[in-house]
């Protein structure tokens, strides 16, 4: 009696296999050769792209995305990483030395490291409040960080008022606004008149210093780590002050020899004199001759920093500097306008020989010798023209170029017409209160920015660090900028440039003198929308080929694009393409 049930099991059992084999057939064609399948295929695409255990795929991806073979658009990063800046990441870099701050300074990640997603803005994002406004008040709900606030509202730095954060234009060395400081530098020092053009602030704060001398034609660069503070430069950029994350460390700063008519400190905590005076010597380097240094705060006619006193003044008068005034807790000296006078010292300075190129500062380790300027004072304040005069006159060191003078001239002209095609054809908000953080990516005289002289902008103008080293001359002309490797992310926060400019953007991923690649177009295109904010523009040139790639890739980053013939002056047969960044939330 038992036959027939058994049978009865066998044929349930058969019945249920062939009913999963079809119904797994179907699922086959569906996810194959219908759109159903779409959005479960381009989730684990992006779940292999957020993982870095296999470059081999991430490679596949990225070619894929040039190619025009994938058109999905790439995923957001997940919601904790809206402030995320791949080299100076607190996690990864803290297992690093302590020497001299080397754990502080840029340390980057190798590119089948790092995610390919897109950084989002915070929940609440706002645009940006528009130049010169945004100088006194910002969003809160853009940077919702209330620790400045909280610690050094009592100084003036900001604090929190509704929606927003308000700058008071304090810091800890001037409580009561930076412009009754600059008042007092200016009974000793050439504020005005054109004289001093180009300034840096180290350990600047929210960079109300820097913001106030605006005012004075003075455009300075302030700079500070990412530290306990977490988002100092961050409130600066959104401020519209030019700003960069940096840290005075190991290594050289990123700018070339003798940019600065005027380096200051203002509490920055920068021991000048340890290391055998490397720091000073650093900043020797980066002065031009003739230039002023400014220290307020400790180590200056402070209690219990006598010896650190000390040692700083007798730095100061082994390289000759003349003390202009100390009063209170501030020095100002003045560097010597002729090839350094070196005195015999405690700290074993001496002078770098010729074979040390002074302007050679990326990834380049501090030096303890005194840099000559090798051209008998010819870049020293007072021997070049004042601003403005200086920006449109072809400095001595164009002259070490081959052709440098011919090649300055043609290269001002040639952007003050491609600007002005920008602006009348192709209708960038250049000169609108729209735009106020402006990058250019491939710089090289600065004539880009330049021809933006008369707009309400600032630009960080960007000298690719395996070309032609050419950030002196645009420091000579009164602009400001860096060095820097674009096979690496870029050291500022997400979403701080309102405009990015770039001129032949695909060499900026390949080796001088070398049609191999060093990096991806993609991860290139993916930094700049990182730096980029809701609603910016990148102006992208390059051959009709190059654009047409940048094109298939801007679609994967959500931009809006439009590809434009060169104006008509320009007999090349480039194209350039205007991209807006799409604003979406997560």
């Amino acid at each position: 009696m038992a036959q027939p049930n058994r049978n009865a099991r066998q044929l349930k059992f058969l019945d249920i296999f062939t009913a999963m084999f079809f119904s797994l057939v179907l699922l086959f064609f569906l996810l194959v050769f219908t759109p159903f399948g779409d959005p479960l295929a381009y989730s684990g695409r992006q779940a292999l792209l957020l993982s870095t255990s296999d470059p081999k795929q991430r490679h596949r991806f990225v070619s894929l995305v040039e190619l025009g073979e994938h058109r999905q658009p790439i995923d957001p990063c997940p919601p904790d990483s809206v402030d995320h800046m791949p080299c100076e990441d607190p996690k990864r870099n803290s297992q690093l030395s302590r020497y001299m701050n080397f754990y502080r300074e840029r340390h980057c990640p190798l590119p089948d490291e790092m995610p390919l997603c897109l950084i989002p803005p915070p929940l609440d994002y706002k645009i940006p409040i528009q130049w010169p406004e945004s100088l006194h008040k910002v969003w809160h709900s853009n940077m919702p960080h209330n620790k400045i606030a909280t610690r050094k509202g009592h100084q003036g730095w900001m604090k929190e008022e509704g929606p927003y954060f308000i700058f008071p234009g304090g810091g800890t060395m001037f409580p009561d606004g930076a412009l009754p400081y600059i008042d007092k530098l200016r009974r000793f020092m050439p504020i005005k008149g054109g004289i001093i053009r180009t300034a840096l602030d180290m350990g600047c704060g929210v960079a109300s210093f820097g913001g106030s001398l605006l005012a004075e034609g003075i455009l300075t660069l302030s700079f500070a780590p990412r530290d306990s503070h977490k988002a100092q430069i961050q409130f600066a950029l959104e401020r519209g002050i030019p700003a960069f994350v940096l840290m005075f460390g190991t290594r050289r700063l990123p700018f070339p020899a003798f940019a600065f008519d005027f380096i200051h400190c203002s509490r920055c905590l920068i021991p000048f004199a340890a290391y055998n005076a490397t720091y000073f010597i650093e900043v020797d380097r980066l002065l031009r001759p003739g230039g002023f240094l400014v220290i307020s705060g400790p180590p200056v006619q402070w209690p219990k920093k006598e010896r650190e006193w000390e040692e700083l003044q007798a730095v100061a008068r082994a390289l000759c500097y003349e003390l202009i005034i100390v009063e209170g807790n501030t020095v100002i000296w003045k560097k010597p306008d002729r090839d350094p006078c070196l005195k015999p010292n405690e700290f074993r300075i001496g002078l770098c020989d010729e074979s040390d190129d002074p302007n050679v500062a990326w990834y380049v380790n501090l030096k303890r010798c005194v840099t000559p300027s090798f051209i008998n004072g010819g870049y020293a304040i007072g021997k070049i023209p004042g601003w403005p005069e200086r920006l449109l006159r072809a400095p001595s060191r164009a002259l070490i170029m081959n052709n440098g003078i011919d090649l300055f001239q043609a290269d001002t002209r040639r952007w003050a017409t491609r600007v002005a095609y920008y602006k009348n054809t192709l209708k960038v908000k250049l000169g609108t209160p729209a735009i106020r953080n402006v990058m250019d990516m491939n710089a090289f005289f600065g004539g880009f920015a330049a021809a933006l002289e008369t707009d309400p902008v600032w630009v960080m103008n960007v000298v690719p660090a395996r070309k032609p080293l050419t950030l002196d001359i645009i420091y000579d002309r009164g602009l400001i900028g860096v060095y820097h490797d674009w096979c690496e992310p870029f050291s500022t926060y997400p979403r701080t440039y309102d405009l990015i400019h770039v001129a032949s953007i695909d060499s900026l991923t390949r080796l001088p003198g070398s049609r191999n690649s060093s990096c991806s177009l993609v991860d290139l295109m993916a930094e700049i929308d990182r730096m980029l904010r809701p609603e910016g523009t990148a102006v992208i040139q390059d051959s009709p080929e190059v654009i047409k790639k940048v094109a298939r890739i801007a679609h994967v980053l959500r931009w809006v694009t439009t590809i434009n013939n060169k104006e008509p002056e320009s007999h090349g047969r480039g194209k350039i393409l205007v991209a807006t960044k799409t604003f979406w939330h997560l």
